[in-house]
């Protein structure tokens, strides 16, 4: 295909280019930028277009990608950074304490739930609260996988209602 027949045919799909640009961006006016910025694309870089494929499709995939990277710029522009220091003697992290005794109840009393378990779902649980993966737990326990899925969703399941008092309301 020459330069010349290229041009023509691009320019050609503008008006089925008109609705996906219009249902994209909902407003006329940046539809036809839109439009404007894809025939652009298409125009600049026709060395990149494969003969004997879809130009309407790589048209629109042209349009959808412009579309994509407009709304992550706008997005991206209108996210406000406070650089600004807190000299607030309220936000202050020095000025503030954190009560770790109830967090010690709560923890011991995990524990005491956990050891409680029987050592066919502690074990499995324990390996995968490690970070072992399911597979992994299965091959050196030598169980099926189903098996050490059920019994971690077990084990989680029995300390949920052990620990059902720490629920917030």
């Amino acid at each position: 295909m020459t330069n010349h027949e290229f041009d023509t045919v691009v320019t050609g799909f503008s008006s089925s280019l008109r609705p996906f640009a219009l249902n994209l961006t909902k407003n006329m006016e940046e539809a036809n930028d839109l439009i404007q910025d894809t025939m652009f694309r298409a125009l600049s870089n026709k060395d990149k277009f494969q003969d004997g494929t879809n130009l309407k499709a790589w048209l629109f995939t042209i349009m959808k990608n412009i579309f994509i990277n407009n709304y992550r710029r706008k997005v991206k522009r209108n996210t406000i950074i406070d650089t600004t220091d807190n000299l607030y003697y309220i936000n202050s992290s020095e000025a503030l304490t954190e009560n770790a005794a109830t967090a010690k109840f709560v923890m011991d009393d995990m524990k005491v739930a956990i050891r409680e378990l029987s050592e066919e779902f502690r074990v499995p649980f324990m390996m995968h609260f490690e970070g072992y993966k399911y597979h992994e737990i299965a091959d050196e326990l030598r169980l099926p996988l189903g098996t050490v899925k059920s019994r971690i969703f077990f084990a989680r399941k029995e300390l949920k209602g052990k620990l059902e008092q720490y629920k917030p309301d």
